[in-house]
């Protein structure tokens, strides 16, 4: 694998933020992108991950972005991760957990007591890899009412 970098979102990510995401969506059935509509946010993510009172990171490899992830405070001691995708080339290699680990401890280093998630019922792999880190899926679920039809889980790790 070719040499990795981590570093902040940018709004110019935009398109390639898009594609990354569009293709590991591409993988389930019935899972779109609406780059017009409920992910319209990844048009100026830096920007909006900001507004929101977060960071957002990539992962930038020789075949351009593989990787993202996200967070944003909820209230008080209370953050959300966000937006954590990988390329297919990445998925077991390590990163996945380096780039939730990044993310948990910005977060803590700003406060937060408790980190919590949103993840569509159909991505299991990603379910179980957060159940290895603590979180713990609730029983609240919630409809995005889009045309993928998604139902999400929620998941929630003390830190």
């Amino acid at each position: 694998m070719s040499e990795l970098n981590l570093r902040p979102v940018r709004d110019e990510d935009g398109p390639a933020l898009i594609a990354l995401i569009g293709s590991i969506f591409s993988e389930y059935d019935g899972v779109y992108i609406e780059p017009d509509g409920l992910d319209s946010d990844l048009n100026a993510y830096a920007s909006y991950i900001a507004s929101e009172g977060g960071e957002g990171f990539v992962v930038e490899g020789q075949g351009g972005l593989l990787g993202c992830v996200s967070y944003s405070q909820i209230e008080g001691d209370r953050y959300q991760l966000k937006r954590i995708y990988l390329s297919a080339d990445l998925r077991g290699s390590g990163m996945g957990l380096k780039l939730l680990r990044h993310v948990e401890g910005k977060a803590k280093a700003r406060g937060a007591a408790t980190m919590e998630l949103w993840s569509d019922t159909r991505f299991t792999r990603a379910h179980r890899f957060y159940g290895r880190e603590g979180y713990v899926k609730q029983a609240e679920t919630r409809d995005l009412h889009d045309s993928s039809n998604t139902t999400e889980f929620q998941f929630i790790k003390q830190l």
